[in-house]
């Protein structure tokens, strides 16, 4: 039997209309109503995550990690670690990862994204099913880095969605943001 938040995911997924995604909300539901531990890293298949595209006031930059273990620049989220909510997890690892307080979650789904992790050393090769949520940054944007990121960094959103050398996710969200005005 599903939780609260688990129906909560689904109905928010069967809501969720973009063109770019759409075939992966279906491998969303099938994932979430068949795998019971897909909010926990147990679940060696898959996880769902919960990422942050962490805008400032302005809403013309996102806030960006260089990612230790994948070496790239990546939206800020993480593990869902047993959280059914994963807007909550959104805002948990932007909190966490930023160092920024006084952060805001929009509780609609802004994007997905299911992309293989690769094994390395104890663990399996596995899924994640990310869900990603905006977060606005409201106040101070001093960020602090942590130990899961060689850098973070403000970045304009505008030139994000043709720079080649960015993860074509991060690059579809930022069309997807520049497309709403910024909003």
């Amino acid at each position: 039997m599903q939780s609260n938040e688990e129906a909560r995911l689904r109905f928010a997924l069967q809501a969720y209309r973009d063109p770019a995604t759409a075939a992966d909300v279906e491998a969303f539901l099938q994932f979430l109503l068949s795998h019971p531990l897909g909010f926990d890293r147990a679940d060696q298949a898959g996880h769902f995550t919960g990422s942050a595209w962490l805008v400032s006031c302005d809403g013309l930059r996102v806030l960006l990690t260089h990612h230790r273990k994948l070496g790239r620049w990546l939206q800020l989220g993480g593990h869902a670690d047993g959280d059914r909510h994963l807007s909550r997890v959104a805002l948990r690892e932007a909190e966490e990862e930023s160092g920024l307080a006084d952060l805001v979650v929009d509780p609609a789904i802004f994007d997905i994204d299911r992309h293989h992790i690769p094994a390395r050393r104890d663990e399996p090769g596995h899924w994640h099913y990310d869900v990603r949520y905006v977060v606005r940054a409201t106040a101070c944007e001093v960020f602090a880095v942590n130990d899961e990121s060689h850098a973070l960094a403000w970045r304009d959103i505008a030139e994000l969605g043709g720079d080649g050398t960015i993860n074509e996710s991060v690059r579809r969200m930022a069309r997807k943001w520049l497309a709403r005005g910024g909003k």
